[in-house]
Order: C-alpha cells, then sequence, then structure tokens
C-alpha cells in the first residue's frame, strides 16, 4: 500500500534539534527505513513540515516511522493511504 506521512514538527522543538544536529539524523533516519519513493521538505504554518511518499506491507513500519519523530522532534503526524490516477480510474465505475 502507497501511503502519504505529513509531519509538521514545532519552531522551538525544530530549533533545537537542528541546532544539535537531532534534525538531520532524525530525517536522514526516516528516510533510510521507508525508501521513499519521494519526500518533500516545507514550511506549513510557520514550521518545518515534510510529506514523505512510501509503500509498505508491513503496519509495524509506521510505529517505526512515527515514533522517534513523536519522541526526538514533537512531530505533529498524519499517515493516511494515497492513489496514483490510474488506481482511482480503475477503482471508478465503467
Amino acid at each position: 500500500m502507497r501511503l502519504m506521512l505529513k509531519f509538521t514538527i514545532p519552531v522551538e522543538k525544530g530549533n533545537e534539534a537542528a541546532a544539535s544536529g537531532e534534525m538531520g539524523r532524525a530525517m536522514e533516519a526516516l528516510v533510510d527505513r521507508l525508501k521513499p519513493e519521494a519526500s518533500y521538505f516545507m514550511l506549513e504554518d510557520g514550521k518545518r513540515g515534510g510529506i514523505i511518499i512510501f509503500e509498505t506491507t508491513d503496519p509495524t513500519q509506521l510505529v517505526q516511522a512515527h515514533e522517534p519523530f513523536f519522541a526526538k522532534l514533537n512531530a505533529a503526524i498524519s499517515t493516511v493511504p494515497v492513489l496514483t490516477w490510474d488506481e482511482v480510474r480503475k477503482g471508478l465505475p465503467k
């Protein structure tokens, strides 16, 4: 299943994590773990954020991805299934 993980990191915690190097280590670990097909990083509502698109068949991978971001970065995270247009079209009535 293809999923989109979207996160934001509070400004104060993000500043601390960026200064200490924890931000880079946490992001690197997340990307290494998920092997995303795409990852984008941006500002959202004045906070650091990102969107990571990845495939998984193992639901425990979500816990492994979320927990370090919660614990180390106080991140707000949402993960939802996403489809390509071809997948949507395949599911639509003919």
